[in-house]
């Protein structure tokens, strides 16, 4: 079995508006989240793993994506530890966001997301179950 890396990418996809994408997750119901992601490999970059996230999550294929250079480390979810090498415990997010002119249509891969939904900025942050999630869609108010 081939083990996920405990490096990964948050991408923010949002309007100009700040209407913010959620997914919910198709084995957590209840549990949405913007589009997030391991690298494939340790020396894929960053920037190429957060657009293909993004592409095979939505099928979204554009927008001007920026990386925030804000990077969060945090205690991976007992129940997903088993997707990461024995001993692996935290992983370190890379925060992205994605601004579109407006909403676009979202084709979702569904044996990851059941559900989305375009939501004003403070909703959206709310909605998260992920402290980190939230934190990063909260930056979305920042001047």
């Amino acid at each position: 079995m081939s083990h996920k890396l405990p490096i990964s990418v948050l991408v923010v996809v949002h309007t100009v508006q700040r209407e913010v994408l959620l997914m919910e997750r198709a084995l957590r119901p209840g549990y949405w989240q913007s589009v997030t992601g391991s690298l494939d490999t340790m020396d894929e970059p960053l920037e190429r793993a957060a657009k293909r996230e993004v592409l095979e999550e939505t099928g979204i294929d554009g927008g001007r994506l920026q990386r925030w250079n804000v990077t969060y480390t945090f205690e991976i979810y007992k129940q997903w530890r088993n997707r990461f090498a024995p001993g692996v415990v935290h992983n370190r997010e890379n925060v992205f966001a994605l601004e579109l002119p407006a909403r676009v249509p979202v084709t979702l891969a569904r044996e990851e997301h059941t559900a989305f939904e375009w939501l004003p900025w403070r909703e959206a942050a709310a909605k998260c179950f992920s402290w980190s999630n939230r934190d990063a869609i909260l930056m979305l108010g920042e001047p």
